[in-house]
């Protein structure tokens, strides 16, 4: 079985549903003739025709708008932004109507669309090309929030992404993008949404992160492993709806917890983990919970870019503090 890389189990996907379902269509700019700015849908123009992958103008409240159109006319749009940071004027169409179709219809209308974004630092790209804003649409009622940490996971969850009624917001990484390959049996088998993957069985402590930072997690609890530490390591991957039953049986049994994000911490969807321990583990709990998160700044161009983003050492020296208690 040939392995592929992150970028290249989201193409895989995307042809696969094309190819099993005709109303699975894809647009956005450079998608079709150029195959995506990362190469994500190169080869779909010339297998499934232009009018299944769509090159649009440059204008992303454009796009995301069409996205609803078709989505609520029997179709299921794959939209792209070129990068995260473009995706806020498209947040109108998303916020204001995708989200809110079901409620709206009372349940007579959905809106299946997939918003596909590269998300994330780490690849020394200018401003509006690095950022995390997954708490942003994580705060919407009505989306799904999805952000692989893995091909396999970037396959499985996109295909679930496109058969979902509703709208999905399918953040990549792009960090990993081509970082490391893994075989991905093109099956067509979907992996489930809103659940976390515990990728790791610990005692002592546990780690809760998403995305790009799960490799340092996993990292982190290799090395602490070499000291006698047992770290537990989830990867969300949905981030809203949020699992937080599996966090809970996590900490019910290792006590401690670190939230690990690259999106500055204030707000974070960290923040809201930590909330609902509180809520619901605080006599679970034998320390206060502890985030390692990027800084409450824009991300430094460019020299200071892997400073901003937390490292394994950075994550390491969080799960020593926790564990400093009790």
């Amino acid at each position: 079985m040939p392995q592929v890389t992150l970028i290249e189990a989201v193409t895989q996907a995307l042809a696969h549903e094309m190819a099993r379902d005709p109303s699975v269509v894809v647009l956005g700019e450079d998608v079709g003739v150029n195959g995506g700015v990362f190469r994500a849908t190169v080869g779909l123009s010339e297998r499934f025709g232009p009018e299944r992958v769509l090159d649009t103008p440059l204008d992303e409240t454009m796009i995301a708008g069409l996205a609803v159109g078709l989505a609520t006319q029997g179709m299921k749009p794959v939209a792209e932004a070129q990068f995260e940071g473009f995706v806020f004027p498209m947040f109108d169409h998303i916020y204001c109507h995708a989200a809110r179709f079901r409620n709206r219809t009372r349940g007579r209308m959905t809106c299946p669309l997939v918003l596909r974004a590269p998300w994330g630092g780490g690849i020394r790209a200018p401003e509006h090309h690095s950022d995390a804003p997954e708490a942003m649409f994580a705060h919407v009622p009505g989306l799904r929030v999805v952000i692989p940490s893995s091909p396999a996971r970037a396959y499985g969850l996109l295909l679930a992404a496109i058969r979902d009624p509703d709208p999905v917001i399918f953040f990549e990484p792009k960090r990993i993008y081509r970082q490391y390959k893994e075989e991905v049996p093109d099956d067509g088998e979907a992996l489930p949404l809103d659940v976390c993957f515990v990728l790791r069985d610990g005692t002592d402590a546990t780690l809760v992160t998403w995305g790009a930072s799960v490799k340092e997690c996993l990292e982190a609890a290799d090395q602490l492993a070499a000291e006698g530490v047992s770290v537990e390591v989830i990867d969300v991957a949905t981030l809203r709806p949020l699992d937080i039953d599996t966090i809970l049986e996590s900490v019910a049994k290792t006590r401690r917890c670190v939230i690990v994000h690259e999106a500055p911490k204030t707000g974070g969807v960290g923040a809201e983990i930590a909330a609902r321990l509180a809520e619901r583990a605080m006599y679970d709990l034998v320390a206060p919970v502890e985030r390692v998160c990027g800084w409450d700044t824009h991300m430094p161009l460019f020299r200071l870019e892997m400073k901003y983003l937390p490292s394994t050492a950075r994550i390491v020296e969080g799960v020593r503090r926790v564990l400093a208690h009790g």
